[in-house]
C-alpha cells in the first residue's frame, strides 16, 4: 500500500529517559524541518524526493517541484528550512547537489515556494538557484550544504564543505570549507569580514572548515557548527565572524592514512573547537534544546550520532563545551529536530530510516 495510505505507526518503546514511537520510514532521509503552523514534518530523500509527515493524521504527503539533483556517494538532495517569514511568504529553501562540467559537481541553495492542493500533497513552485559552492570540483563527498537563520531574521548562513580537497579551505578566494553570510536573496551581506580584501569572497563569514553537517544557534543568539573530523577530531566550535578554524593544518584527530596533524594547541591563531571527539562520533546534525518536556536539557546541544547510533547530550558553559550524556539509540541517527511541544523527531540513516518521535519516559 502507498505509505501516503497507510500510516506505519508502532507501539511505543522505552529507550534511556525516552519513550519512542516509530512513525514512518523514508528512503535515505537526509534532513527534516517542521512547517510552522502545521507541525507537519517535511523530509528530504538524498536521492531527490522530498515527503512530509502530519502528525495529525499519521499519513505521508508527497512534494512535487522537487529539484534534479547530483546522487552520489555524500551528494544529492540536502537540506530544507522554511523562510522566517513562511506564514505569509511560503518561502522555502533548499540544498542539493548539481554536476559541472567535466565529472566535477557542487552544492547549491534555492528557494522557491509551497503550496498545497490537499492535505496530502504539495508543490514548490519558483525555484530558483540564489547560491553556489564554487569552483565545482571533482568527488562526491564533503559538500556540507546546511542552512541557518540568524535570529533577527535578516540573513542566510550556509555551511559550505571543502570537499574532501583540503587545501581550499585556507583559500579565502573560494568559499569551500567556509561559512557564508548572506541576504535571504543570496547575496553577500553587507559588513561581511572578507569584504574589503582583494581577492578574498565577500561571502565569507568563517573559514578553515572540513565537512560541517551542523550550523544552528544557541538560545543567545550565538552561531555554532559541527564538522567531522578526520581520523578523530569530530568539532563542535562557535563560529565567530572573519576566524580560521585551521583545517587542514590542525586538528584533533589524524589523517585517515595516520599521517599526523598537529593539534590546535600547537597553532594558537586558529581557533580551536569548544569540544572535539576521538573516537569521532561522525554527527549528523544537532540541536540546541529549548522545549518544555526536557526542562533541564534546555540550552544544551543534542546531537545526532552516526557512528556512535546516539543522541549526545553537550553542555554549553561560555565559550567551552562537555558531553553530560549519550543515549545509544541503536541505529544510525541522521537527523534531530525538536516539535513545536517540546518532543524530539530523529531521523534514522539508511535505506530505510525510521522517524522516530521522542517524548520523556513514563516514570
Amino acid at each position: 500500500m502507498d505509505r501516503a495510505q497507510a500510516p506505519e505507526q508502532s507501539a511505543s518503546t522505552t529507550v534511556g529517559p525516552f519513550k519512542v514511537a516509530h512513525l514512518a520510514s523514508f528512503a535515505e532521509p537526509w534532513a527534516a524541518a517542521i512547517e510552522p503552523g502545521t507541525g507537519n514534518v517535511f523530509v528530504t530523500e538524498q536521492a531527490g524526493t522530498i515527503k512530509f509527515y502530519r502528525p495529525e493524521t499519521g499519513r505521508i504527503g508527497t512534494v512535487s517541484g522537487a529539484p534534479a539533483v547530483d546522487y552520489g556517494g555524500q551528494g544529492g538532495l540536502g537540506d530544507i528550512a522554511f523562510a522566517p517569514d513562511y506564514k505569509t511568504s511560503k518561502a522555502i529553501y533548499l540544498s542539493w547537489v548539481e554536476a559541472g562540467e567535466g565529472d566535477t559537481r557542487g552544492a547549491v541553495v534555492g528557494r522557491g515556494q509551497l503550496g498545497c492542493s490537499t492535505p496530502d500533497a504539495c508543490t514548490i513552485s519558483g525555484l530558483e538557484i540564489i547560491w553556489r559552492q564554487s569552483p565545482k570540483v571533482t568527488g562526491r563527498g564533503h559538500y556540507s550544504h546546511r542552512i541557518a537563520f540568524s535570529p533577527d531574521s535578516k540573513f542566510l548562513f550556509i555551511a559550505s564543505g571543502e570537499r574532501q580537497k583540503m587545501a581550499p579551505a585556507q583559500d579565502v578566494s573560494n568559499n569551500l570549507g567556509s561559512v557564508v553570510r548572506l541576504n535571504l536573496d543570496g547575496t553577500p551581506a553587507a559588513g561581511n569580514p572578507m569584504a574589503a580584501n582583494e581577492g578574498a569572497s565577500p561571502q565569507i563569514w568563517s573559514y578553515g572548515h572540513r565537512n560541517i553537517l551542523g550550523l544552528k544557534f544557541d538560545m543567545q543568539g550565538r552561531l555554532w557548527d559541527l564538522e567531522h573530523g578526520p581520523a578523530g577530531g569530530d568539532e563542535l566550535n562557535l563560529v565567530t565572524p572573519g576566524a580560521n578554524y585551521g583545517w587542514p593544518l590542525v586538528s584533533e584527530g589524524s589523517h585517515y592514512g595516520g599521517k599526523a596533524i598537529p593539534a590546535h594547541a600547537t597553532r594558537p591563531e586558529f581557533a580551536a573547537p569548544a569540544i572535539s571527539w576521538t573516537p569521532v562520533i561522525a554527527p549528523g546534525d544537532f540541536i540546541f534544546y529549548s522545549g518544555a518536556m526536557f526542562t533541564d536539557w534546555r540550552g544544551d546541544a543534542l546531537i545526532a550520532g552516526l557512528k556512535a547510533k546516539s543522541i549526545i547530550r553537550v553542555k554549553v558553559e561560555g565559550e567551552r563545551a562537555s558531553e553530560v550524556a549519550r543515549y545509544d539509540m541503536g541505529q544510525r541517527i541522521r537527523e534531530i529536530v525538536e516539535a513545536p511541544d517540546g518532543a524530539i523527531y530523529l531521523l534514522e540513516d539508511g535505506e530505510d530510516g525510521r522517524l522516530l518521535h521522542l517524548s520523556p519516559a513514563t516514570k
